[in-house]
């Protein structure tokens, strides 16, 4: 379901951890991170955004993941997307004050253009409804990667509680419409939210 190289959640923040322990300690682990970062290097290389954009991106989104990983709040189900300096916040806190210092955390990295801020303060879904939400983001990115009419790699995708939310850059508004259009033949799905730009 997420789509940076480190991901949102507490298993994203889990895994930044351990690539840090791994590299502090100069273990065998550290050539699987190579093999990573090579793999990431190779993707993000032909996205539209370009890699030294993509390389921030990455960037930004380690610090947020730092910063909501040393903080009290109860962090773990906010997922975190970066396109272009752009941070896409999904997921729930505990309370709405929560909520706010989610978004002041992202603000307060070097690089962040703009927060859009879609966390809910409350999350009624249970374990169905996370693994339905995990299947719509990858029946979605199986759609599009397979339409020759998208560049899908300019897409990030993400599902919370039903609503796909969509960040990236498409080529044309036709483009666009196709992505809402996939996403919205899904079952389960009840709203598709796009913050995604139309390349000028």
């Amino acid at each position: 379901m997420r789509q940076a190289f480190f991901n949102g959640g507490g298993l994203g923040r889990a895994c930044l951890l351990c690539l840090l322990l791994v590299a502090g300690s100069g273990l065998g682990g550290c050539a699987s991170a190579v093999i990573g970062a090579g793999a990431t290097a190779g993707t993000v290389a032909m996205q539209e955004r370009g890699f030294a954009t993509a390389v921030s991106d990455t960037t930004i989104h380690a610090k947020i993941d730092a910063a909501y990983f040393s903080n009290d709040v109860d962090f773990l189900r906010v997922s975190i997307d970066v396109h272009e300096g752009r941070v896409l916040l999904t997921g729930s806190v505990p309370k709405p004050n929560d909520r706010i210092e989610a978004v002041r955390l992202a603000w307060s990295i070097n690089g962040v253009k703009e927060v859009i801020n879609e966390i809910s303060v409350r999350n009624s879904s249970g374990l169905l409804d996370s693994a339905r939400d995990h299947w719509v983001s990858a029946q979605l990115r199986l759609k599009i990667t397979f339409d020759s009419k998208i560049h899908a790699i300019n897409y990030t995708i993400d599902t919370v509680n039903g609503t796909v939310y969509l960040l990236g850059i498409a080529q044309n508004a036709v483009e666009l419409q196709r992505v809402r259009n996939h996403a919205r033949a899904l079952d389960y799905v009840r709203r598709v939210i796009s913050h995604v730009r139309v390349k000028s």
